[in-house]
């Protein structure tokens, strides 16, 4: 099965704050109060999210992985793809 597109308004998100959201529906859905179609809707979203997030961390990673030594024992940094 194909993953769908992350929705705009999640891709536009920081990572603390698909987080945040992410793990209020994990609460609500371990509260278990809802409606059946509600709770599968709260966990599509949180599927996005969850991946979201990893994408986000991959690229955290993707950017501390550039940070070198220099020859001197200081840090230094690669320039950065922005793209």
């Amino acid at each position: 099965m194909a993953k769908k597109a992350i929705p705009s308004d999640i891709a536009k998100m920081s990572f603390e704050q698909a987080l945040s959201e992410l793990e209020e529906i994990v609460r609500d859905l371990e509260d278990g109060s809802g409606e059946l179609d509600e709770a599968i809707t709260a966990y599509e979203r949180g599927a996005h999210l969850k991946r979201h997030c990893e994408a986000k961390l991959k690229e955290a990673q993707a950017r501390v992985e550039k940070v070198v030594l220099g020859a001197d024992g200081e840090a230094a940094t690669e320039p950065m793809d922005d793209g």
